[in-house]
């Protein structure tokens, strides 16, 4: 679940760094506090990129002198002790935190890793007089190791950002006065105000006649969105021209920014299968590659006659340094996280990096059509009265709707203009796909679709189901009494978001509980592939599940509460973020901010060349490593080119990895 009460925060505060990371509501620095990697710990806390090469660059000057002593001046070169003490202290800087890591997780029961091939390699070549050698395997592997902690931060900026737009800090009024309090202490009701340039702290709804905002922090999109007296604004929305006054809807560890950021946040612990593979083949790799160090050095001795001990150990110490696994552990899951960022620089969250690689296989996408591909926000065009004033069918059916929150509702509401006040209701009951029951100054009052109308045998007017438009049947005490015509108006990118889709060749389906006519209409105007209306939710799953059953990789998007049981059945459930219910949300694996159809096929596109770049570094590590493996178990490899094939193909996978985070979706 998302909600995440601070209460349940503070209990858990004693649990690991990791675990406090993703619990959505501890200190803004945690996040970056470690990156699950077998306990190897890629932050960069609060050191400068200078502060962290530093012990890099005081290693480097240390083993160039070394070397310029070793080359021209090979007679004043101290004395033998000197030499290896020089190497010694020039080792130290780079390679005693590698050797504390090694010993670190050897106590923790992971005694096999790569810190243990860099130290073992390393000793051993000192063992045996290649003090340059050995210094430079350290030396390279500490400097690739800063890279993937530089990467590492880097990918983790969209987050730190989404964390920085929440304020601690809000002004609110009390009676008229400016009083400016913490956040997380601000109630339901109080009054914000808020000044140019400043960001919201939490939900609520302007109470001014309108203002601008900035909503890149939630949706990707910088461009300023005007919102008007009435209308919810979200924290995290800057306000960019004039003083506005914002009543609070949301506690602060209830709005929508806390649970994006918890989103993001559990995203990382959530592994996509090639980095659970990964990891496992790790395990079993690095002990296999210790092993077989150890048959190289001594096998021979038992087929060879001229075996001697150093050129042999020399060819085990070269092949551990080429089979470090450096390259795939690190860069795979940067590759991912680099993913997840990609995406929420476009508005979209990834609930985990597994949704990247299943999303880049979706060859279905299945679409709710009020709120997805339209904008959900209804307007009542006609309201036709049978056998009542049209004055009391309205205040009837708006009385009955604020117990809704539906959309159609809302435009009932805003249509009846506050007529709805000062009337008694109870008893109210919502059908599922059907619409509401309940008693309004005593009368039962039915309103819904015409399924309801069948549902309680009602007989209504049957040009009603000749109407292409959605349509809310009223009847009061089990008789007819009219009907509320009642238009939704298609998103501006919904036909490029199908056009997009098509090109991809994705098939698209639209399952939707209004009118069949409505919703033939819709699909129609949008070409899209397959179209079915007055669905039950059980309907909506049927065909989902129909739809699975052809062994078909289903993406389902949706917005409502009745939405949430397909969304949780489909490989990849994706909900609209600013007008998809809570249940939705959370039970998403893919949430779109900015409720735009087009970043479907964008969420879409970042899966896969995600997928392609993970893939290009497995496949370079793989080669690379292999081919110097031959070479360095045949004796034709000496510790430099291991150095490469470590280090190098290290630092080319990450910056490939990073590449995806430039990219323009």
């Amino acid at each position: 679940m998302i909600h995440t009460s601070d209460t349940k925060c503070c209990e858990t505060e004693q649990k690991t760094v990791q675990k406090k990371a993703h619990s959505g509501c501890c200190s803004h620095d945690e996040i970056e506090a470690h990156d699950d990697h077998d306990g190897h710990d890629h932050s960069i806390g609060n050191k400068t990129t200078f502060q962290l090469f530093t012990p890099a660059i005081i290693s480097f000057i240390l083993l160039i002198i070394a070397i310029i002593f070793d080359n021209y001046y090979p007679q004043s070169w101290f004395t033998g002790s000197v030499r290896i003490i020089w190497y010694a202290i020039a080792y130290l800087p780079v390679g005693l935190p590698v050797v504390k890591e090694a010993w670190e997780s050897a106590i923790k029961g992971s005694f096999f890793s790569e810190f243990l091939l860099m130290v073992i390699a390393t000793i051993g070549a000192f063992a045996i007089g290649e003090y340059p050698e050995g210094v430079a395997v350290m030396l390279f592997y500490a400097i690739g190791e800063n890279f993937q902690t530089l990467a590492v931060t880097r990918a983790k900026a969209n987050i730190k950002t989404l964390l920085d737009q929440r304020p601690d800090e809000v002004t609110i009024l009390e009676n008229n006065q400016p009083k400016i309090v913490k956040a997380k202490e601000v109630q339901i009701g109080a009054i914000i105000q808020l000044k140019p340039g400043e960001k919201l702290g939490l939900d609520g709804e302007l109470i001014s006649d309108n203002a601008s905002f900035n909503t890149a922090a939630l949706t990707g999109e910088s461009k300023p969105d005007t919102k008007s007296k009435g209308e919810n604004v979200l924290a995290g929305m800057i306000n960019l021209n004039s003083v506005a006054e914002v009543r609070v809807t949301t506690l602060y560890k209830d709005s929508k920014l806390s649970k994006i950021l918890e989103m993001v946040q559990d995203a990382t612990a959530k592994k996509a299968p090639t980095e659970l593979f990964i990891r496992k083949f790790a395990k079993i790799y690095t002990p296999f590659v210790v092993y077989a160090a150890i048959a190289i050095c001594f096998l021979p001795y038992f087929f060879i006659d001229n075996y001697i001990f150093r050129d042999w150990l020399y060819r085990a110490l070269v092949f551990l340094v080429i089979s470090c696994p450096c390259a795939l552990v690190i860069s795979i899951p940067l590759g991912y996280f680099g993913g997840i960022g990609a995406a929420s620089k476009n508005g979209i969250l990834f609930k985990g990096s597994t949704f990247l690689d299943i999303m880049a296989a979706i060859q279905v996408v299945v679409m709710d059509k009020t709120g997805t591909l339209t904008k959900g926000v209804f307007k009542v065009q006609k309201v036709v009265a049978n056998e009542i004033s049209e004055s009391d069918l309205v205040k009837y059916t708006a009385a009955l709707e604020t117990k809704s929150t539906h959309p159609v509702g809302t435009a009932i509401i805003e249509y009846a203009n506050g007529a709805e006040k000062d009337v008694t209701i109870i008893d109210v009951e919502e059908i599922a796909g059907h619409g509401l029951k309940g008693k309004v100054d005593g009368n039962e009052i039915l309103a819904g679709n015409i399924k309801l109308m069948k549902k309680f045998n009602i007989d209504y007017d049957p040009e009603i189901d000749a109407t292409p438009f959605t349509i809310i049947v009223i009847a009061i005490n089990q008789k007819y009494a009219g009907y509320f015509l009642i238009a939704d108006e298609i998103k501006e990118d919904a036909k490029q978001a199908i056009q997009n889709l098509h090109k991809i060749n994705v098939k698209t389906v639209m399952l939707s509980g209004d009118k069949s006519a409505v919703v033939n209409a819709v699909a129609k105007e949008l070409n899209i592939d397959e179209a079915y209306g007055d669905l039950l939710p059980e309907d909506k799953v049927e065909k989902v599940t129909f739809l699975k059953d052809k062994n078909l990789k289903i993406a389902f998007v949706g917005d409502g509460v009745n939405d949430a049981p397909v969304v949780a059945l489909a490989h990849a459930g994706i909900a609209m973020g600013g007008l998809g219910s809570d249940a939705t949300i959370e039970t998403a694996d893919i949430v779109i901010q900015n409720d735009q159809p087009t970043k479907i096929y964008t969420a879409i596109n970042i899966g896969k060349k995600t997928k392609q770049i993970v893939w290009q570094n497995i496949t370079l590590a793989f080669v690379v490593k292999a081919a110097v493996l031959i070479l360095g178990a045949g004796g034709l490899a000496t510790m430099w080119e291991a150095v490469f094939a470590d280090v190098g193909v290290a630092l080319l996978a990450i910056l490939n990895a990073v590449r995806i985070q430039k990219m323009k979706f």
